[in-house]
């Protein structure tokens, strides 16, 4: 009975979970914690993910990736947020810019920027947030102006994930034409970062703050068309909010496996800690919030794989479940294992960390609110009032 609780149901991508799973336990677990301590992500974990072909999962292999659809794409994210919520937030990020470089580059940034960043030896910045705008992406100040070669980007982004080695900065700006998205090489002259260290959570996702001074880039930089940035956005948005969904879902395994493991190796009064019908009551919410929390997640894949646009919907719902989930999952988790839980290094108070994160990245938990409600009205509201209703 234990096992059933701490496994996630099987189906029919079984193989490739387990894949994940395997990865996650031999090469992500073991140096969580240390990861975490030191705030970033050792070369031989970025390596270990490339050997494996992971950082293209989100491409179909018809395309020179290695993904199998999006809700084995949701499984490896899971897994992978289960060992290290950091990496997973460095896959996330990849993911998004290496889709939009496959959907809306050019020839010549194709060319010169799919297959690093396919095999991984060059790694993805999404450039979005800044200090004045993060929700109200239609706030953002950052400007690319038009010149003769091409285009001069000046502005500041915050809280890039990965932006302490990112290769390619997918940047967001605004042009004459309206908001348009721009692929920059991290190296260009006018780039600066500024690591940021000391974060609540995901740590060692190597966050940093991004300036653009002048910086040129070709008018083949430009990601789709002017102007169309905040439909671009929108797409890829709805990428990073199905990953972040699901490693909401690692998350919660975490925690669950953690206090299953606890509650059978500690005893008080006498008898096993699991045996305690309190402490039973917690692991219950655990495992059945992880059950319905990854079936969220796989029923939002599923429409990505059959490319409903319902999915948008069905991802906000996954994500606001799943990561309200995680933190309550995350702070019984704390509470089960009392002061252990709180000590320096306890696996625990770090998806704690992690999972008040989840509550907040791609689409806060009041964001979601909004537009969950509003959908649920839009649809209601379309089918009328219910017979011998007003």
């Amino acid at each position: 009975m234990s096992e059933l609780l701490t496994r996630p149901v099987a189906t029919a991508r079984t193989s490739a979970r387990a894949r994940f799973r395997a990865f996650t336990d031999e090469f992500v677990i073991p140096g969580a914690a240390a990861c975490d301590e030191s705030g970033a992500l050792p070369p031989e974990v970025l390596d270990a993910v490339s050997a494996a072909g992971l950082w293209a999962a989100v491409l179909p292999e018809a395309r020179g990736g290695t993904g199998t659809g999006m809700t084995d794409f949701g499984a490896l994210h899971e897994e992978v947020g289960r060992g290290c919520s950091s990496l997973r937030s460095m896959l996330t990020v990849h993911s998004m810019v290496l889709h939009a470089l496959d959907r809306w580059g050019t020839p010549s940034l194709r060319e010169r920027w799919l297959e690093p960043m396919i095999s991984g030896r060059v790694l993805g910045g999404f450039c979005l947030t800044e200090p004045d705008a993060g929700s109200d992406i239609a706030a953002l100040r950052t400007t690319a102006r038009r010149s003769a070669a091409g285009y001069l980007i000046d502005g500041r982004k915050q809280w890039t994930t990965g932006g302490q080695r990112a290769g390619v900065l997918l940047t967001f700006a605004r042009t004459e034409r309206g908001i348009s998205v721009f692929l920059v090489d991290g190296s260009a002259p006018g780039v600066s970062r500024q690591p940021v260290e000391g974060m609540l959570g995901t740590r060692a996702s190597m966050l940093a703050h991004i300036r653009f001074e002048g910086c040129l880039v070709g008018a083949d930089a430009l990601i789709g068309v002017e102007g169309a940035g905040l439909g671009l956005a929108a797409g890829l948005l709805d990428i990073g909010r199905y990953s972040v969904a699901c490693g909401s879902v690692g998350i919660l395994q975490a925690c669950l496996e953690a206090s299953v493991r606890y509650a059978a190796s500690r005893t008080q009064g006498g008898e096993q800690l699991r045996q305690h019908q309190l402490i039973q009551q917690l692991i219950t919410k655990m495992a059945v919030d992880a059950q319905a929390a990854r079936l969220l997640c796989e029923h939002a894949g599923s429409l990505k794989d059959a490319g409903d646009p319902a999915t948008l919907a069905a991802t906000c719902h996954a994500k606001y479940f799943a990561s309200t989930a995680a933190m309550r999952a995350a702070s019984d988790a704390v509470q089960i294992q009392g002061a252990a839980g709180c000590a320096p290094g306890a696996d625990v108070a770090r998806y704690f960390r992690d999972a008040k994160v989840m509550e907040i990245i791609e689409g806060s938990t009041q964001i979601l609110e909004l537009l969950i409600a509003n959908d649920a009205c839009q649809r209601l509201g379309e089918r009328g009032p219910r017979p011998g209703g007003d």
